[in-house]
């Protein structure tokens, strides 16, 4: 299958490393058709689609990312968020986690094939990775639940990381359901999908150490 072409058009184009993106982006997604074959990776097959729901989604809201130094892609599946931001911010250590066995050895070998230097697959819960490690953002998408996020990652939290979450356009709903947690949650983001392929949201949350209420939501605006 020929990604590139794809790639090329739905990309914004004042992305970072747009050309590096395309490039590696290409075949990850090619590694990910082939090895499809065998193992339930993804039902998203046709170039267009894989394009946009897994690089372009990835990739839409990385300028929320920048100032990180390290961050942990919670549940990555076959790579997503967690490669295309490596590939478009390199100074950012990231570490991937992946709890299925033969998915974190797919993702490990797409990280060596794409000569990665700024990440790391770990075949571990993501919230056995930060007993060990810790983590300054933990990023996920269409992992779980927001209620079921935010008991995973309470006491991270606790300890001041902060959660970069990937969600749908009606993300709202989710965050009302959380309020018992009372964490502070902020739309940071919201961006449709080209081809009109549906609307996104980016969520952070993070613990409210200044007791000044309950989750709450704030400003959204487009990425680009």
């Amino acid at each position: 299958m020929q990604f590139e072409d794809e790639l090329a058009r739905v990309l914004p184009l004042d992305i970072p490393n747009r050309e590096r993106l395309i490039e590696k982006s290409a075949e990850h997604l090619r590694r990910i058709s082939s090895a499809n074959e065998r193992m339930n990776l993804t039902r998203i097959i046709s170039p267009s689609e894989a394009a946009i729901k897994h690089v372009y989604d990835s990739v839409a809201p990385w300028r929320h990312f920048q100032d990180a130094q390290r961050v942990l892609d919670a549940g990555t599946g076959a790579g997503f968020p967690g490669i295309p931001l490596a590939i478009v911010l390199p100074a950012i250590r990231f570490t991937l986690a992946e709890s299925i066995q033969k998915k974190a050895r797919f993702v490990d070998s797409v990280v060596e094939s794409l000569e990665l230097a700024n990440v790391q697959v770990t075949p571990h819960r993501a919230e056995e990775v930060i007993e060990t490690q810790g983590a300054e953002v933990i990023t996920a998408r269409a992992v779980a639940p927001l209620e079921r996020i935010l008991d995973l990652f309470k006491r991270a939290l606790e300890d001041r990381a902060r959660l970069l979450l990937y969600k749908g356009s009606d993300v709202d709903l989710e965050l009302t359901t959380a309020q018992r947690h009372r964490m502070l949650a902020e739309v940071l983001c919201r961006y449709d999908l080209p081809d009109h392929l549906g609307g996104r949201s980016l969520v952070e949350i993070k613990a409210n150490h200044a007791g000044r209420g309950p989750l709450r939501k704030r400003g959204v605006s487009n990425p680009r």
